[in-house]
């Protein structure tokens, strides 16, 4: 990969930023653990202080969770769905690509899917802790609830279900689970303003094609900062 491998933050202050084209992993905990479940490589879009975007494109390499016995997550009832213990697969990030914008300090980020003739399909609200950055990526805990946002200003709750079953499973409390659904109107009311990032044109954006798709290193679940 061609990560920077300079400190995440340059003398403690200003955070360091990445250039277009620079390739860095997104990753994430498994709720209430320090233990990383997902990691896609992504190549870098745009990173300033107001927003990092980065591309997932088709056909990468990722890390995605599975039950520890090996079937998928999906296919296990949702009474034990948050209950079985899990493990890190090895797959593909099959259909079109992910743009992922992100806004420091915000406990969300906004993805945009497209299908396979770049019409915008969707923008997806992930509902997240506020992301970590480190010299090779950044680091959240994603937080089961979900928004989708439709070409035509409409959205709709995604994951209720799993987000009750996580509740009821112990992984996410009380008070945090209440955290959680005031993020998640926090977000609806900026849909429907349409403020920032709805608003700012990035469906219309598409990937360099000289950028190649990044690798995903052997030592993808590494201490951030090592």
């Amino acid at each position: 990969m061609t990560a920077q491998t300079v400190p995440a933050y340059d003398g403690g202050t200003a955070p360091v930023r990445w250039a277009p084209g620079d390739q860095v992993l997104w990753r994430y905990r498994g709720n209430g653990t320090d233990r990383v479940l997902i990691c896609r490589p992504v190549t870098v879009a745009h990173d300033d202080d107001d927003l990092l975007a980065v591309w997932v494109a088709p056909g990468t390499e990722c890390i995605r969770p599975v039950l520890a016995d090996g079937p998928e997550i999906s296919g296990e009832p949702l009474a034990t769905r948050f209950r079985k213990p899990r493990s890190a697969h090895r797959t593909r990030w099959s259909g079109t690509g992910v743009l992922k914008l992100a806004c420091p300090g915000e406990p969300w980020s906004v993805w945009l899917f497209w299908d396979r003739d770049w019409g915008l399909r969707n923008w997806y609200v992930n509902l997240e802790e506020p992301r970590t950055r480190w010299s090779g990526g950044t680091d959240s805990e994603d937080h089961v609830l979900d928004i989708a946002v439709y070409p035509d200003r409409s959205w709709e709750w995604k994951d209720e279900d799993e987000f009750e079953a996580a509740q009821e499973a112990g992984l996410i409390n009380r008070a945090k689970a209440a955290a959680i659904r005031t993020a998640g109107l926090q977000a609806v009311r900026r849909i429907e303003e349409w403020g920032s990032p709805f608003c700012d044109g990035w469906e219309n954006w598409r990937p360099d094609p000289s950028w190649t798709t990044p690798a995903l290193p052997d030592d993808w679940d590494r201490p951030a900062n090592t």
